[in-house]
Parts: structure tokens; C-alpha cells; sequence
């Protein structure tokens, strides 16, 4: 009988990888250079991931359904627009720094994603994610929070590389929060965004 997979050297992998595949992108990322990483020999790699596909999907999926799922438990439910609007860019500080590797991967391979016949399930995720961007801006331009002559799209891809892109800039220190960069964000934006007092 086949010994499954240790979870643990899996975790492994992902976490030697991410750096790697942020920094090089995936198209220049090899197995051997993962394997070199961690120290297995490639072939080694492959008990543990089928191709390099399925390690790239391993840590892009995690960090995405990681915000799907805080997006649905914190951003959702709120009513309140510009509320709303905070929830989400907070949430996705938090993630996108907590998984800042992942999401370089992610934010610097979009057009790899686009294209890629085995990445399915991270387009049908990152649909998911744009998709509460999207109902957030829409939600508040219809309740007249949100100024309606902005094109929304043009807002949305604004706001996404300001929060998203924000890893390679903004280092979290105890006088500058991510809680701190994300009342800034919104502020700049809603502050240009907030439907003119008449």
C-alpha cells in the first residue's frame, strides 16, 4: 500500500516555493529549482505535487479561498457602503500581507492564469473575489453613496492594484498598521469617490 503524502512536507514545499515562484514568476520557476530549495531531488517533488502546476494552484487557491471566505463571513454581511467598502479593503490588506507570496504570484502572473488550460479552479476563484469588488462599488454607487458618473471598472482596477500591490511597498511596523494603511486607502479613494454634496 502506498504511504499518503505527509501533509507536513507538502506545507514545506508551498512555503519553499512561494518565495521562489513571487520573485522568478512561473513561467521561469522550474521543478528542479523547488526541489533545490527544499532539498529533495526532483523526482523526489513529484510524490508530493503531480507538476508545478499543482503546487501553484496549491498556494494560489489557499490564499484566495482565504479571502473568499473572509469576504463572506466580514465584508457581505455589512450594509452600510462606505462600511462595507472598509470591511473589504481591510480584509484584503490582511490577506494579501499575511500571504504575500502567494499573492505576488498571483497579481504577477494574471495574464499566466488567463491563459493556462490547468488553472480552472484560481480563475473561478479570483471571478469570486472581483465579483465582491464589483457588488461593493455597484451596491454603493445605487444606494447614491458612490458617485455614479466614475466608471466602475476603472475604480475597481484602481483600487485593486492600490490594496493588492501594497506588499511591495508597505512594511507593517507598531507605528504604521495595516489598519492604519487601510483608513488611509480609504479615505484617499471614498474621499474621490463619495457622491458631491448638491
Amino acid at each position: 500500500m502506498t504511504a499518503t503524502p505527509s501533509p507536513e512536507r507538502r506545507r514545506a514545499i508551498m512555503d519553499a516555493a512561494a518565495p521562489l515562484l513571487a520573485r522568478n514568476g512561473i513561467a521561469k520557476t522550474t521543478v528542479r529549482m523547488i526541489a533545490d530549495e527544499i532539498g529533495l531531488l526532483s523526482g523526489s517533488l513529484y510524490h508530493y505535487f503531480d507538476s508545478k502546476d499543482a503546487i501553484v494552484n496549491a498556494i494560489v487557491g489557499e490564499y484566495l479561498e482565504v479571502l473568499v471566505d473572509r469576504y463572506g463571513r466580514e465584508v457581505t454581511p455589512v450594509s452600510d457602503a462606505q462600511a462595507k467598502f472598509h470591511a473589504l479593503v481591510s480584509v484584503s490588506l490582511e490577506v494579501c500581507h499575511s500571504f504575500s507570496s502567494a499573492s505576488e504570484i498571483y497579481q504577477g502572473n494574471r495574464h499566466f492564469f488567463a491563459d493556462s488550460r490547468g488553472y480552472a479552479e484560481i480563475r473561478d476563484l479570483a471571478s469570486e473575489v472581483q465579483k465582491v469588488w464589483f457588488d461593493t462599488i455597484d451596491s454603493g454607487v445605487a444606494a447614491g453613496a458612490f458617485r455614479g458618473d466614475v466608471d466602475a471598472g476603472v475604480f475597481y482596477r484602481f483600487a485593486r492594484d492600490a490594496v493588492f500591490l501594497s506588499t511591495r511597498w508597505f512594511v507593517p511596523s507598531e507605528d504604521r498598521t495595516l489598519a492604519d494603511l487601510a483608513r488611509d486607502t480609504v479615505e484617499i479613494m471614498i474621499s474621490g469617490f463619495r457622491q458631491p454634496a448638491s
